[in-house]
């Protein structure tokens, strides 16, 4: 794995200011969100310098019961062709359920969600990396996620699901230490075991992040500063292994160029202090450098057929997805709290997304806009990306007879009929006017 120093994550809305930051070795960019034959110029200019940019995807779904797509496993190597990067990272989670595999109607999820910690998991896991490490021109990192619920009748813990797969499948590892905290909180699984766990030498690089505490759930935004307890958790794991990249995430309600710089120093002195601590002692063996608990993927048996396997987890995963989107009954043995908090958590994302992808929506509607999102979210699942999702909602308002006011409810429409057709359609009176005069 290369070293790549101390980075932060490129978002459009900060472009200028990564560009102007001083001690930027490399930034992250969401895969999804760039076109290969497109790049932003800002990430151009960066890659001029010498920085390194990594795509980061976030729709694969490698932990689903169904195997990659072909066409997103295209797209992402496509992406990692055009950045001219060393690496890609995904994560370790499902983002759809349903379809023919369950005989069930295909599900959205629009976030990442846990996989349970079974075998029959980390078995359809390891197959669908192998099928991802194929495709792909670089290796491959995966990311622990954060949760909000967790699995009943889980068999493993973090650590040993991880160090499973990293030995069967030789994949890298991106430890997301703000996505630790989150689950200390809500599944009160302790971080320092964790790391304990890890086969830390199998570590690409690092993330951190910011959250916020509402109700006794952490819920992992992005859009608050980094807290002490995610810090000390970064110290703990540098001082049991030298990170070779630490990379600052931030999504959402960005701050001064200035408070993004002192929290990324904030970081580089968590860094500092465990690494200090591990140059005064040995590092515990036990990662997948040592031989007694290596593994070579590349000799590995033939894989068995898991059908049968990817059945039971799709009809589960499926049965999951639906309480969550659609407001099917929460299957046995899940808290039921916990997962009324990540619906409505799925919801407000849908609702916060459509609004950028689809931002005359929120003008059209006014104050009204999120509660009449939410209200359409609570029953009707997506049924492709966020960019279909902002038309099947102007479609069901318009079919309900709303908005009430009758203008808004026809400028709602001229702007449903603009985006549904196969090409954009003349709008208000000039270009209406234009139509006439051709047609005379």
């Amino acid at each position: 794995m290369p070293r790549l120093g101390t980075g932060i994550g490129w978002r459009p809305e900060i472009a200028d200011a990564v560009e102007a930051m001083p001690g930027i070795d490399w930034v992250e960019v969401v895969a999804e969100n760039v076109c290969p034959g497109h790049l932003p110029e800002s990430l151009l200019r960066l890659r001029e310098r010498g920085v390194t940019v990594i795509p980061h995807g976030v729709s694969l779904g490698l932990g689903g019961a169904e195997r990659p797509d072909p066409g997103r496993l295209t797209a992402l190597a496509e992406r990692v062709t055009a950045l001219g990067a060393p690496l890609v990272t995904e994560h370790i989670a499902f983002v759809r359920a349903g379809g023919a595999l369950t005989a069930s109607p295909p599900l959205e999820a629009g976030h990442l969600l846990p996989v349970p910690r079974t075998r029959d998991a980390l078995d359809v896991l390891c197959e669908n990396v192998r099928i991802a490490q194929d495709a792909l021109p670089v290796p491959l990192a995966l990311e622990n996620i954060a949760a909000l619920f967790s699995w009943p009748g889980e068999e493993l813990t973090e650590g040993q699901f991880l160090s499973e797969l990293v030995e069967r499948t030789g994949v890298r590892l991106l430890i997301d230490v703000a996505n630790l905290h989150t689950n200390h909180v809500n599944r009160g699984e302790d971080p320092a075991a964790a790391l304990a766990g890890l086969p830390v030498e199998a570590i690409a690089y690092v993330h951190v992040a910011g959250g916020v505490e509402r109700d006794g759930v952490w819920h992992d935004s992005h859009a608050h500063p980094v807290p002490r307890p995610v810090l000390d958790i970064l110290t703990g794991l540098a001082s049991r292994v030298a990170p070779p990249g630490v990379l600052l995430e931030r999504d959402d309600d960005f701050p001064e160029p200035a408070e993004l710089e002192r929290e990324l120093d904030t970081v580089r002195a968590a860094v500092a202090a465990g690494t200090a601590r591990l140059a005064g002692g040995a590092v515990e063996p036990g990662g997948i450098d040592d031989p007694a608990v290596a593994g070579d993927p590349a000799v590995a048996a033939p894989a068995p057929d898991r059908s049968e396997v990817r059945q039971r987890l799709g009809v589960a995963q499926a049965a999951v997805l639906s309480s969550l989107v659609a407001g099917t009954p929460v299957p046995e043995g899940f808290d039921r709290a916990r997962m009324g908090v990540q619906a409505r958590a799925l919801a407000a994302k849908r609702a916060d997304v459509v609004a950028k992808v689809a931002p005359e929506l929120p003008v059209i509607l006014g104050d009204g806009y999120r509660q009449a999102f939410l209200e359409y979210a609570r029953s009707l699942p997506m049924s492709g990306g966020y960019r279909r999702d902002a038309l099947d909602f102007a479609g069901h308002l318009l079919k309900l007879g709303r908005p009430r006011d009758p203008g808004t409810r026809r400028e709602l429409r001229e702007w449903w009929l603009h985006r549904a057709g196969p090409a954009p359609r003349p709008r208000g009176l000039a270009a209406r006017a234009r139509v006439l005069l051709r047609g005379a």
